[in-house]
């Protein structure tokens, strides 16, 4: 998995390629975790992610739950695959998703 992060004062954006899954899920995780503090809007744009598993759920889970305490995030470009994923899981009742 890539990640590409873009920083503009207190919007994050955070563009995911490949699979997040059990593997690649702490990579993310420390991504964020370096780089969320003081960010208002998260923005993750998943137009190139192929697959997301249940490690990558919970690691969009724990990023809600910060970004609920400091602002908001969004989740944009989710592919059919993905979007089923969530659907399935009831994460599009938690997650914005554009």
């Amino acid at each position: 998995m890539t990640i590409e992060k873009m920083l503009e004062e207190k919007k994050l954006t955070i563009a995911l390629a490949g699979r997040l899954d059990t593997t690649t899920a702490p990579k993310l995780e420390t991504e964020l975790k370096q780089n969320i503090s003081g960010v208002e809007e998260l923005a993750l744009d998943l137009a190139a992610l192929e697959y997301l598993s249940s490690a990558g759920l919970r690691v969009l889970l724990s990023a809600q739950k910060v970004m609920n305490r400091q602002g908001h995030m969004v989740v944009r470009n989710v592919n059919e695959t993905v979007m089923e994923i969530f659907e399935v899981t009831g994460f599009v009742d938690v997650l914005t998703i554009e």
